[in-house]
C-alpha cells in the first residue's frame, strides 16, 4: 500500500472517532469519558502492528501511548492530542459524522478528533516506512485536556527520564498556522462575608453581595486597563471576566456570604503570580475604601501561557515542510485558547501547535475541513521522514 493511502484513511478514522461518545466527565457528571475511544484506538493500532498500550490515569480514564521506532537512531518526537470533548447539550446527532460540502461535522471533529485521526494516519504511514525512518515517534492521545489536563500531566510524570523528547507537535486546530504562542488562564474564587439580619433591620445587617459589587467594579476597571496594554505582539493583552456568582439565603434577609468565580486570561510574560498579586491589590484597595469589607481570594487553578522561538531548528524545519505543502495557506501564527503545549514546554520539550482548518470550537455546530486531514498527515509524515 502506498503511503498516500494511509493519509487518505484519516477521514474514515475521524468518522469512527466522532461516533464514540467521549465527553469529559469532569464537565458533565456521568459522561462517557475516554475509556471507549481509548480502547478503540488501542485495538486499531495493535491490529496494524504498532506498539501501543493503555495508560490508566484515573479510574476508567485512559491515555493511549503508541510508538513507531525506526531502524536507525535519531530524534525522539512526540505527537500529542486529546481524546475528550466538551458536552453535547443542544446538539443534533453529535455522534453521527456528517460530511457536507467538504466539511466534516460532529462533536470533536475539530476539537480534536480530527487531529487524533491525523496522528494515527501518520503513524500508519511511518510504520510502513520503518526501514527508512530514523528516530522514534510517540503518540500520546490523552484524557482530560478539556478540564484539568490530567492526561498529559500523567504522561509527562511517568515518561522515562532517560528518554527525553527532542520536539513535540500538538495537533490542535490552528487553521494550518504553525503556532508558536497561546494564552494562559487562571480560575479565581473570591468570597465576601457580611452579617445576616432581617431585611427590616438595616443597622443589624451587612450585605455581602453589595460588598462583592464593590470588588466587581474594581475588576471591571482592572479588565479595562488590561485590554489597553499590549504585552505580546501576537497575543495582545490579558483580560478577565466574571463567570459564576452566588450568595444570600432568602429574599427578606441580609446576605452574610457571596462567592464569585472569575477567569483571568494571561499572555507572556504574565504568570499565576501576576494574577495573585493583582487580586490582592484590588482587595486592599476595596478595604481601604470600606472598612467593613471582609473578603478573601485564591487561585483555584492556573496554567501559564505558551511561547516558543520560531527560529529554533526543529520549529523552523517543520514550518518549511508545512509551507512547501501549503504555500498559500501556511504561515506563522498563534492561537488564543490554551493547549497542552504549555505543559510540554514547561517540561523542557520544544513544542508547536499545528492542525487543520475548521470552526465551531465548543459550539453547537462544529466541523473540520475534511481534505486537511490527509494533508496534515502527509505534512507530519514528511517532516518526520526528512533527515
Amino acid at each position: 500500500m502506498s503511503v498516500q493511502n494511509y493519509f487518505n484513511k484519516s477521514l474514515d478514522i475521524a468518522c469512527d472517532l466522532i461516533r464514540i461518545d467521549s465527553v469529559n466527565p469532569g464537565l458533565k457528571k456521568g459522561a462517557a469519558g475516554e475509556k471507549e475511544i481509548a480502547k478503540f484506538i488501542f485495538h486499531f493500532l495493535r491490529k496494524e502492528g504498532i506498539t501501543v498500550h493503555l495508560q490508566e490515569i484515573a479510574p476508567e480514564r485512559f491515555n493511549v501511548i503508541a510508538t513507531v521506532k525506526g531502524l536507525q537512531p535519531g530524534p525522539r518526537i512526540l505527537l500529542n492530542g486529546h481524546l475528550d470533548t466538551v458536552n453535547v447539550s443542544g446538539m443534533q446527532d453529535p455522534f453521527i459524522p456528517n460530511l457536507h460540502k467538504g466539511k466534516l461535522f460532529g462533536r470533536g471533529s475539530q476539537d480534536m478528533k480530527g487531529g487524533i485521526a491525523i496522528a494515527i494516519s501518520a503513524l500508519l504511514a511511518l510504520q510502513n516506512q520503518r526501514n527508512n525512518l530514523t528516530g522514534e515517534i510517540i503518540l500520546a492521545a490523552v484524557a482530560d485536556e478539556e478540564e484539568l489536563s490530567l492526561g498529559t500531566s500523567y504522561f509527562l510524570k511517568h515518561w522515562p527520564k532517560n528518554k527525553p523528547f527532542d520536539f513535540a507537535i500538538v495537533l490542535e486546530p490552528t487553521d494550518l498556522q504553525v503556532s508558536t504562542a497561546h494564552k494562559g488562564f487562571a480560575w479565581l474564587e473570591i468570597k465576601t462575608f457580611g452579617k445576616a439580619a432581617h431585611g427590616s433591620r438595616p443597622k443589624d445587617g451587612i450585605d455581602a453581595i453589595r460588598m462583592m459589587g464593590e470588588i466587581l467594579r474594581e475588576l471591571d476597571i482592572c479588565d479595562q486597563n488590561l485590554q489597553q496594554e499590549i504585552l505580546h505582539p501576537q497575543l495582545g493583552c490579558g483580560s478577565l471576566h466574571a463567570s459564576l456568582i452566588s450568595g444570600g439565603s432568602q429574599w427578606s434577609s441580609y446576605p452574610d456570604f457571596c462567592q464569585l468565580k472569575y477567569e483571568r486570561r494571561t499572555v507572556p510574560p504574565e504568570t499565576k503570580f501576576t494574577v495573585e498579586s493583582e487580586i490582592q491589590l484590588i482587595l486592599d484597595k476595596c478595604r481601604r475604601k470600606n472598612s467593613l469589607l471582609k473578603a478573601e481570594a485564591r487561585v483555584i487553578y492556573a496554567r501559564n501561557p505558551f511561547e516558543i522561538d520560531p527560529d529554533l531548528k526543529m520549529v523552523h524545519k517543520f514550518y518549511q515542510t508545512a509551507h512547501r505543502h501549503f504555500p498559500k495557506e501556511v504561515d506563522w501564527g498563534w492561537v488564543s485558547f490554551w493547549t497542552d503545549a504549555a505543559l510540554l514546554s514547561m517540561a523542557g520539550i520544544p513544542s508547536i501547535v499545528f492542525g487543520p482548518r475548521g470552526s465551531g470550537l465548543h459550539s453547537l455546530e462544529e466541523y473540520v475541513v475534511a481534505s486537511d486531514l490527509s494533508s496534515c498527515a502527509e505534512i507530519i509524515f514528511n517532516f518526520l521522514m526528512e533527515d
